[in-house]
């Protein structure tokens, strides 16, 4: 076997699969969970039978998405830790609210009828919030030791930011009041953390 020829289709593999799953957050943004899998593939100017042979069907395809968009998440959030010019409160508050440039114009708020339609694709969403804490927790516990942070129960401001967060996904509170996905996060962002924060 020829270990470069491997490589290679793995690459084209993987550049595909990034293509398909980027085309699917525009189309998401633009036509919610309404959009076709004929849509796609002009969009991304592939056949619908190439789509096909990477994500058999939409709800794979959905799921997909879901763990691409919280993987770019997650090195946003990779950037703010190792960002040096950063104190602790401050890399709290940009962990929480992290989101990819890529994705600040896209409507999360479309999202809330995930549960109804596609609950396989809304218990991942669920299970994508509700991992990955190993790092605010641990800055969390560096701030309550250092005294820049109230010692407050990590359990339940967990629990708090993710309930609300599950809310804007289960209902359509966001869009009934004219408020943008990003705002939103910055503001439970900014509520939960400055009701933490020990002032001088």
């Amino acid at each position: 076997m020829d270990v470069n020829k491997t490589i290679t289709r793995d690459e084209k593999d993987e550049e595909l699969r990034h293509e398909i799953l980027e085309g699917t957050a525009v189309l998401f943004n633009r036509n919610g969970l309404k959009f076709t899998m004929d849509e796609l593939a002009a969009m991304i100017h592939r056949s619908k039978k190439t789509i096909y042979t990477v994500f058999p069907d939409k709800e794979t395809l959905l799921c997909s998405m879901v763990d691409h968009v919280f993987d770019n998440i997650k090195t946003t959030e990779q950037k703010v830790l190792q960002n040096p010019e950063l104190e602790t409160v401050e890399k709290l508050r940009k962990l929480l609210g992290a989101m990819p440039e890529q994705y600040q114009t896209v409507d999360f708020r479309k999202l809330y009828v995930l549960k109804e339609k596609y609950p396989v694709v809304y218990d991942r969403v669920q299970e994508r919030l509700e991992s990955g804490w190993e790092s605010t927790i641990a800055l969390m516990k560096k701030g309550m030791k250092e005294g820049t942070i109230r010692r407050v129960s990590i359990p339940v401001f967990k629990t708090m930011f993710e309930s609300t967060l599950e809310q804007f996904f289960q209902r359509d509170v966001l869009v009934e009041n004219g408020i943008t996905y990003s705002r939103a996060l910055d503001e439970v962002v900014n509520i939960l953390v400055d009701g933490i924060v020990i002032r001088d």
